[in-house]
């Protein structure tokens, strides 16, 4: 006797997740998106995974993720309405054996899809699988201060990145290897996957100027504590500005000695 999959506690906690980010104002309408690699024996629990609803095809090769699982937000879906109609606004999803197709085995009922930034997802899999053994989650969401830093900000990867830094302590701890940041492309093309997935080789966050940010980790909670942590440095790097500038900030001796006390390794050549 299977389990209900609305029960299962990974499925609550990305409802909760959705609905936090809606809040936030992270995710307006249907802006943002999640998808997450599933165990398909933790699955097998609560859903029939040989029993397909429908097939779409996949314009990449998606080989390297054959018959992977993944639980993935709708196309098109507010995630202010997950809470109520999850089956409708999520989805559990399966790449096929080629690569080339994908099977959805719940959820995106009335006839709904996968998001339209899949792409990006299953491609910024393959590559964080590839660095981080541990790597299961994929949060594309519209993080206000972040997306407003674009616009003010030199999109230098390293000045974003010390800007960051020494705006919050926590900052170099947490995402120690930096904050990728790639040029303005058309979202939900291969060619934006592509150079996302390429620059989370190195990095966990990516910044899309003007639209939004990228993060990944090994389950919701760390992504999500990933974006909110460089988020929070962004407030208050506006907070800063709007004041009339930085009169004070960590030295680069400063964020060494941060470092060496919880050991961890900044980006070779920031500081």
């Amino acid at each position: 006797m299977r389990k209900n999959i609305l029960e299962w506690s990974l499925m609550k906690e990305m409802i909760e997740t959705t609905t936090n980010l809606y809040r936030l104002g992270w995710d307006e309408r249907n802006g943002g998106n999640i998808s997450i690699l599933l165990d398909e024996q933790e699955l097998s629990r609560y859903l029939d995974v040989t029993c397909v609803l429908r097939k779409i095809p996949i314009d990449f090769d998606a080989s390297k993720l054959a018959r992977h699982y993944l639980l993935v937000t709708g196309s098109g879906k507010y995630f202010k309405n997950i809470k109520k109609s999850p089956e409708e606004s999520l989805g559990i999803i399966r790449i096929n054996e080629t690569g080339t197709e994908l099977d959805i085995l719940w959820g995106f009922s009335n006839e709904g899809f996968p998001t339209s930034e899949l792409p990006t997802h299953l491609m910024s899999h393959i590559a964080r699988k590839k660095v981080d053994t541990t790597h299961r989650v994929v949060m594309h969401n519209h993080a206000t201060h972040l997306l407003a830093m674009s616009f003010t900000h030199e999109l230098s990867e390293k000045a974003m990145t010390k800007t960051l830094w020494k705006m919050c302590t926590e900052c170099l701890v947490v995402f120690p290897e930096g904050i990728g940041i790639i040029p303005w492309l058309v979202p939900g093309t291969n060619e934006i996957g592509e150079i996302t997935a390429e620059k989370l080789k190195e990095v966990r966050l990516v910044l899309w100027p003007f639209h939004g940010i990228y993060g990944t980790g090994k389950n919701l909670d760390d992504v999500f504590g990933l974006i909110e942590t460089a988020e929070k440095a962004a407030e208050v790097y506006t907070y800063v500005k709007s004041q009339g500038g930085i009169m004070q900030e960590m030295t680069d001796e400063q964020l060494k000695k941060l470092a060496k006390q919880f050991k961890v390794i900044p980006r070779k050549g920031y500081i």
